[in-house]
């Protein structure tokens, strides 16, 4: 164990491998679990009965509430046994029993960025990429290989189809069933899930609405209006939205659509009819 790890402050019944390296400062709670092939950057708290296990690369400043489990193999009947991992950054939020699987095959990964807040009893499952400051409510099951952008907000209680890409501020509403894209910037809500608009407050919030004299927020209404209100055929409205895009955001959407629309995607979720 190294000195870093000697001068954290480890729970007497916690059970720390010598072989894991833990930061400066480090905290392990009351029968907490860390595995040999583990690395805890400076600062992060570790609840009781937290496990982490596998090969797990920690940044520093975040906090693993009780009970989470970080690092084990993934729900993959294609798992051979390859030393996959977990990577996540820093000042995240890991709430109690939340799960987050390794990758399943060679050197693959699974991912969360920086600043994430994961609420309890949510998973996230193998070979996942996760950006940066995304809300992640209760219950939310991420299935493997889902992309989510950066300052995406998932509400509670819903799946999240596997090889699902939702893109950077989206707000997808609680108990919807997300299986298919969602792109940047919208709304989506429903069982099957459906768009429902550009969501406002989030723009608003990350203070992309004020940029440009509102010169973006205008853009991406007119790319919705024309795209999912024109009544165009989307394969029509799509080669149109491309060449209308003049702003960051707008070709951010666009290009975001042009891939979801690809032959090994899913496709981007419809909107609801008006």
């Amino acid at each position: 164990m190294s000195a870093a790890a000697m001068a954290s402050q480890i729970h007497p019944t916690a059970l720390v491998d010598p072989a894991a390296q833990l930061g400066e400062g480090v905290t392990v709670g009351p029968y907490a679990v860390v595995g040999p092939d583990v690395q805890i950057g400076a600062g992060t708290r570790i609840g009781p009965h937290a496990v982490l296990d596998g090969r797990v690369r920690l940044g520093s400043g975040n906090h693993i509430f009780a009970g989470a489990c970080i690092g084990q193999e993934p729900q993959d009947l294609k798992y051979t046994g390859d030393a996959t991992e977990v990577v996540i950054g820093n000042g995240n939020r890991i709430r109690e029993y939340v799960t987050i699987n390794r990758a399943t095959a060679g050197d693959e990964q699974t991912i969360l960025g920086d600043g994430n807040l994961l609420m309890a009893y949510s998973h996230i499952g193998h070979n996942c990429r996760l950006g940066n400051r995304i809300v992640i409510a209760n219950g939310v099951a991420v299935a493997g290989h889902v992309d989510i952008d950066d300052r995406a907000v998932i509400g509670g209680v819903l799946g999240i189809h596997q090889f699902v890409h939702i893109g950077t501020l989206a707000m997808v509403g609680g108990m919807s069933r997300i299986d298919r894209d969602v792109p940047p910037f919208m709304m989506v809500e429903g069982h099957p899930g459906r768009l429902r608009g550009l969501n406002r407050i989030g723009i608003k919030r990350s203070g992309l609405a004020d940029q440009s004299d509102g010169a973006s927020l205008k853009e991406l209404q007119q790319l919705w209006k024309l795209l999912y209100r024109s009544g165009l055929p989307f394969t029509e409205a799509l080669p149109q939205a491309l060449a209308m895009a003049g702003t960051e955001s707008g070709r951010k959407l666009v290009s975001f659509l042009e891939a979801s629309c690809g032959n090994d995607r899913r496709g981007p979720l419809p909107a609801q009819r008006s």
